[in-house]
């Protein structure tokens, strides 16, 4: 059985690396003998069809875990084709020094949750096998402290490989100023971490512009869509920037606020003066940039907004979409 299986997913590879363009599924089990054979007395039933759509699946994802970039386009009729190019999968002479390794390994105790952690295992096997040096031990710890990553929302594994794949999603989005969620369809381009929070940057299709979204705050379960990006994805630099800014990390003016003696110490960090006002309250500025007013809403009563008017308006919208539940 295993030997069968390392057999067609060869030759499943073979096929991708050899067409110049893209292959549907009735040409790849039309073309391989293992899926020929497997699937013969079928006859083209409905449930032969659905046992090849799961083997045929269960091996793209198994060969994309190898390290195959198998590419999914869509012909101008509408079915979906797949193909790996050679340009795509051929990698340059790889050499590591004993700290580049070292950094790796630390990038790969990173991840905590099993599925990212297995991923960068298999990478770091992968360098080995390409030259990492031999005497070098990738997870020989290098310190008393250890990064982590936390990823506690569901949604984070489906759109991250829906950003790998390029799939557009769809899903259910509460806004913090919502009482209930709305669905979204969005092209996925990057998930970035900020604050301990992640978000998702993409192209929002209904609203036709760039959005990020917080993961937190998506409900349900995140669906792929069988269609092509419309859009193109912008380079890395741009997508992080787009981020930080919606995460509330750039600020272009000032905000006035009274917040409560003895509380609120990341918000005075922040603050470019403080001022006593008396009766247990101080008077801060502080920089304003988006994001900012769902910041303050953390600090509830402790914190009350003078100015500008839009984000006192904004504050107070986020507090009722909290009581209203």
């Amino acid at each position: 059985m295993a030997i069968a299986k390392a057999e067609r997913l060869m030759n499943l590879a073979l096929c991708l690396l050899g067409t110049r363009r893209p292959l549907s599924k009735r040409e790849l089990r039309d073309s391989i003998e293992a899926y020929v054979e497997t699937f013969r007395s079928g006859n083209g039933t409905a449930a032969s069809d659905d046992s090849f759509n799961r083997m045929f699946e269960r091996d793209k994802d198994d060969l994309r875990e190898l390290g195959l970039v198998i590419e999914t386009v869509e012909s101008l009729d509408g079915e979906i084709g797949y193909l790996a190019r050679r340009d795509s999968n051929r990698l340059p002479a790889i050499t590591l020094d004993a700290e580049e390794a070292a950094a790796l390994g630390l990038a790969a105790k990173v991840w905590q949750q099993a599925r990212l952690a297995g991923a960068a295992s298999g990478a770091l096997q992968k360098l080995r096998a390409a030259g990492l040096p031999e005497d070098v031990d990738p997870y020989e710890a290098h310190g008393a402290l250890e990064p982590r990553i936390p990823v506690h929302e569901a949604a984070f594994e489906p759109l991250m490989l829906a950003c790998r794949d390029r799939r557009p999603v769809m899903f259910d989005y509460r806004k913090a100023t919502a009482a209930h969620p709305e669905p979204r369809h969005v092209e996925p381009w990057a998930l970035e971490c900020w604050r301990g929070h992640w978000y998702l940057a993409g192209f929002d299709r209904d609203r036709g512009a760039e959005r990020v979204f917080r993961l937190s705050r998506i409900t349900g379960r995140v669906r792929s869509r069988g269609t092509s990006f419309t859009v193109p994805v912008p380079d890395v630099v741009t997508v992080r920037e787009t981020v930080a800014s919606w995460a509330g990390e750039t600020a272009d003016r000032s905000a006035l606020i009274r917040l409560r003696t003895g509380s609120g110490y990341p918000l005075r960090a922040k603050a470019t003066s403080v001022r006593e006002l008396g009766d247990g309250w101080d008077e801060l500025e502080i920089p304003y940039g988006h994001g900012l007013d769902a910041w303050l809403v953390e600090f509830g009563p402790d914190v009350v907004v003078l100015d500008p008017a839009e984000l006192r308006a904004d504050v107070v919208d986020r507090l009722r979409a909290v009581a209203k539940g």
